[in-house]
């Protein structure tokens, strides 16, 4: 099939690898973000889907809406067989919805009706899920509701990061998106609609969700720095600044600590929650390095009961 691929971070990269390398498609086009600044000179840079088009020499479309007049005239052009989207990060009207043959074919990182959203990986950590997964569908005019072609699914390792977590499903996920191709090619995949039970949402983080809470328990701690990590990145406020966090680890001691009070030993740095304390990893505070947290304490030369909040 003649394909349009729609997709803007790197976790959509091993499915647009994954297209390029098939034998029975063809990516004529990629859609993604428009070039944006980053890093310390703001200099406008493309996104990582348009930068591997660009090395591949697939022309790149970075309509400012999608429903742009100029950029649907292109897809008409084009004429697309059938266009697969992954974190494309802009919705689709049905006008450029219905220029596909076969639509647009979402892969999604959760077990769908679970988690719709924006940040799926994210949630499923959050929530304390043993198992997640991905899951293909076609697009609809209702987010992430689409009937469901295929899924794949994951286990939630008790340590795994956003990072890790999403890294794991965006390879498994190309694979399925992959064959969920072939399948509408062939005529052998038909998708079923969503249950209309347990569906679940997962919002778009920011930065202010990114601070971690002390007075929770040492669990719910811990699932949420994981969560954000690396993105947008756990923090806690220190004498009066941000200081970022990494993962933590929860640990039994024989002294209960409160919420937020900080406690240097010598080969660790714990902080008190509403259970058990936990240990601190790397952290970097502003203007700082990243460094580790011992390291961070004794340059600090903390006092008896400082906190972080």
């Amino acid at each position: 099939m003649r394909l349009v691929f729609a997709g803007t971070p790197e976790p959509a990269l091993p499915a647009l690898r994954a297209l390029i390398d098939s034998p029975r498609h063809e990516v004529v086009a990629v859609v993604t973000r428009p070039d944006a600044p980053a890093g310390r000179g703001r200099r406008l840079l493309r996104s990582p889907v348009g930068m591997l088009a660009d090395e591949h020499g697939i022309e790149v479309l970075t309509p400012p809406k999608a429903s742009d007049p100029d950029f649907l005239a292109r897809l008409t052009d084009i004429a697309p067989d059938c266009a697969p989207v992954v974190a494309y990060g802009a919705l689709l009207p049905k006008v450029a919805r219905d220029i596909p043959t076969h639509g647009w074919v979402n892969l999604h990182f959760s077990l769908l009706p679970a988690w719709r959203g924006a940040a799926p990986v994210q949630a499923s950590i959050r929530a304390g899920d043993e198992i997640t997964g991905a899951s293909t569908f076609r697009i609809v005019r209702e987010l992430d509701a689409g009937p469901v072609f295929g899924v794949v699914t994951e286990r939630v390792d008790r340590r795994d990061t956003a990072g890790d977590l999403l890294g794991r499903l965006a390879e498994s996920g190309a694979a399925l998106l992959a064959a969920t191709l072939d399948g509408i090619e062939d005529g052998t995949v038909t998708a079923a609609e969503q249950p209309a039970a347990d569906v679940s949402y997962a919002a778009k983080l920011t930065v202010e969700d990114a601070r971690l809470d002390f007075t929770l328990p040492a669990t719910a701690v811990d699932r949420t720095a994981r969560a954000l990590t690396p993105e947008p990145g756990p923090w806690a406020m220190f004498r009066g600044e941000r200081l970022k966090l990494g993962p933590v680890l929860p640990v039994v001691i024989d002294e209960p600590l409160p919420p937020g009070r900080i406690l240097v030993e010598r080969k660790r740095v714990l902080v008190g929650t509403a259970t058990d304390p936990v240990v601190l990893g790397e952290v970097q505070a502003q203007g700082k390095r990243r460094m580790a947290a011992t390291d961070w304490a004794r340059g600090v030369r903390m006092e008896q009961d400082e906190e972080l909040g």
